[in-house]
């Protein structure tokens, strides 16, 4: 879909010096590696940086904003994967697959058998989901019309929630939930927002599933809790260091699910995002604004830069 339109060149490494350097004289830049912001002062001729994607923390918007550069994002083309991911790994802990898998591999049969009992069904639980963009509310439709689970979300917006699901405050929905569930956006009033006192709150044998980002979470609250066996378990596909150090808790941690930041992709995923973004930055070298415009308070700055 590119080549037709420019030349495309993909960086040789993902450190901000060769990123800004080999972005210097882009018109466009398509967006999977943290964008340093000083790109924004060397590349006098970007018209935009486009998210492969739905997540904007990887873009320094305010210095993209004054620097004249539109952002654009591929919202909700990967919804459906995470959705499923969570529905994976709550049944996958619920079931004590990791222990499964590694007695029935290393002991035996009668090994792996012997976890059986400790196993839950996912039917009758409650699943709580804090933020309910494309994400939430495919998790809350699968977890609902798919499983017959009893839905209760938190979001900034309760307009035009479905009739399946019903709202909750965070202090009300972690301590109500069997399964809870971060899909909210990094922001200020997220960062922590699964804290010391919100974990405390949790049922017991509760489980916390984060595929949102890894600052949300309290990692040494989350670990304690995991480690002393009052919360039942984790998945966790975000990490507030990424890549995750070899070192960490998490990796001795038998009720924890860990995955390298890939919950929204799949090969499905990747084309469908791949070509988002592709149809995004064809629009825009086309002179027209994208279609999911994310800073729109740098439109004048910019038409004056790109005059129509």
């Amino acid at each position: 879909m590119l080549a037709a339109h420019g030349e495309l060149v993909v960086a040789s490494a993902i450190d901000p010096v060769t990123i800004a350097d080999e972005a210097r004289e882009a018109d466009i830049v398509i967006v999977r590696a943290n964008l340093p912001p000083i790109l924004f002062e060397r590349a006098t001729r970007l018209r935009a940086a486009v998210r492969h994607g739905a997540g904007l923390d990887m873009i320094p918007v305010d210095a993209a904003t004054r620097a004249g550069v539109l952002v654009a994002n591929v919202p909700g083309a990967n919804a459906r994967t995470v959705a499923e991911h969570v529905m994976w790994t709550s049944m996958a802990l619920l079931r004590k697959f990791r222990s499964v898998d590694g007695d029935l591999r290393q002991k035996g049969w009668l090994a792996g058998r012997d976890h059986a009992v400790s196993g839950h069904d996912l039917a009758g639980r409650r699943i709580g989901v804090i933020g309910f963009g494309a994400v939430g509310r495919n998790v809350g439709e699968i977890a609902a019309k798919g499983f017959g689970l009893d839905v209760i979300v938190n979001t900034r917006t309760q307009r035009d929630l479905p009739g399946h699901v019903r709202h909750a405050s965070v202090d009300e929905l972690v301590a109500a939930s069997d399964i809870v569930v971060l899909c909210c956006p990094l922001t200020p009033e997220t960062t922590g927002l699964i804290n010391r006192e919100r974990i405390g709150r949790m049922k017991p044998g509760a489980l916390l599933i984060n595929v949102s980002r890894g600052p949300v979470v309290e990692d040494d609250a989350l670990i304690e809790a995991l480690s002393d066996g009052r919360l039942g378990g984790a998945a966790l596909d975000v990490f507030v260091t990424q890549p995750l150090p070899p070192d960490h808790p998490y990796f001795r941690l038998d009720n924890v699910i860990i995955t390298p930041h890939m919950a929204g992709i799949t090969e499905e995923s990747m084309m469908r995002m791949g070509i988002g973004a592709a149809e995004e930055t064809i629009r825009i070298l086309g002179g027209d604004l994208p279609v999911n415009f994310c800073n729109r308070e740098v439109l004048e700055h910019y038409r004056r830069r790109f005059p129509a």
